[in-house]
């Protein structure tokens, strides 16, 4: 494959050529990189088109808590998809958050997208759903901050591309956020008047990410025993994405939280197409932890006794399981040193585990065989 460019692709070139595949991108998530040759493996044996993806919380200029900054990253990620020979790839920042919307805040947004685009990274996804306005009078109003923050940070993306193309993600409706009567779910209106109000200021994202029931990271009953997500509205989705379509915007979902959905339930009623990228992040961490018990029994104890010490205080009243579940996130940079020197047969059963793993995804998201749609489609 010498002649072949192995390099990260346009976001907006796998999301424009698979739209309307009946398929979905699946994005995953390697925050302890160790998962990523095994990932990379089942989309090549798939000819499968992939996203890889980290969070600003993970991946900052400072290296957030993975420990890993988006050069390191991009160069780790680069250095997989060589090796393993792999060519239909994006590198995307996911959940750029905005959280406040202070100049302060939206420069130091623009300064982490610049570190990115320096990088190498091929698409983007801007996060400004926390700032929602509930004194506001209509749609609009409500979500005038998170577009005025999104158009803001969007357009110095596209300055900063000079021209090169690029995916771009937004957000409209906080992922998990709850009142008194539940998860709160975006509307189809709420969809609609947000990519309006973006397409009227020149910002033209591919996909929107929406709060349709489901949650980051593990799921927990009120015992804090690990438990199934299946909370994921699929009769909102398909009525958000729906309303998208009817009001001409060249727009599809972004599906988040799907660690913990049964796959079976995703192969058999996601709306595919609609849905066009899965988001699997915490299940690869899970998995890593699950293998340390057996082979690095030492260091998972340490990172179970660091995690507990540090976080039992912010998770009062959950079980052991649970806050170590919720926060052991945070130990990957405070043991970086030692998970990435773990022994090569440790290595190599996290390689096999992702791979098999991720051919279910793969296989549940119907994405076997998109890669070369996205080649086809690039001549």
């Amino acid at each position: 494959m010498s002649d072949v460019d192995l390099g990260p692709k346009s976001g907006a070139l796998l999301f424009n050529s698979l739209k309307d595949k009946n398929s979905i991108i699946l994005a995953a998530n390697p925050r302890i990189a160790l998962v990523s040759k095994g990932i990379f493996q089942a989309a090549k044996d798939m000819d499968a088109a992939l996203i890889v993806e980290l969070a600003r919380s993970e991946c900052d200029l400072k290296g957030g808590y993975t420990g890993l900054n988006p050069a390191e990253f991009s160069r780790r990620t680069n250095e997989t998809a060589r090796e393993v020979g792999f060519d239909i790839w994006a590198l995307h920042a996911d959940h750029i958050g905005i959280k406040k919307g202070t100049p302060e805040d939206i420069e130091g947004t623009k300064e982490l997208v610049s570190g990115q685009i320096d990088a190498g990274f091929t698409s983007f996804a801007i996060d400004a759903s926390h700032l929602f306005n509930f004194q506001g009078g209509d749609l609009r109003e409500e979500l005038a901050d998170n577009i005025n923050a999104t158009t803001e940070v969007g357009r110095h993306i596209e300055e900063k591309m000079a021209g090169r193309g690029y995916g771009l993600e937004v957000e409209v409706g906080e992922i998990g956020r709850e009142d008194e009567s539940g998860r709160v779910l975006t509307s189809p209106e709420e969809g609609v008047t947000f990519i309006t109000a973006l397409n009227e200021n020149g910002i033209k994202p591919h996909v929107l990410a929406i709060a349709n029931g489901s949650a980051h990271g593990n799921t927990y009953d009120a015992e804090g025993n690990l438990i199934e997500q299946v909370s994921i509205d699929i009769p909102r989705t398909m009525a958000v994405a729906k309303a998208l379509r009817d009001h001409n915007l060249d727009v599809r979902i972004a599906q988040h939280g799907i660690t913990g959905t049964p796959r079976d339930l995703i192969h058999n009623y996601f709306p595919h197409g609609d849905v066009v990228k899965g988001n699997v992040a915490t299940f690869y961490q899970n998995m890593v932890w699950d293998l340390f018990k057996v082979y690095e029994p030492e260091l998972y104890s340490d990172i179970w006794n660091w995690t507990l010490e540090n976080y039992r205080e912010q998770g009062k009243g959950k079980s052991d399981n649970e806050v170590f579940g919720k926060f052991s996130k945070m130990a990957i940079k405070q043991f970086f040193d030692r998970i990435y020197s773990v022994g090569e047969d440790t290595k190599q059963a996290i390689t096999a585990l992702a791979y098999a793993e991720t051919l279910v995804f793969l296989k549940a998201f119907n994405a076997g065989g998109t890669a070369q749609i996205v080649r086809d489609s690039m001549k």
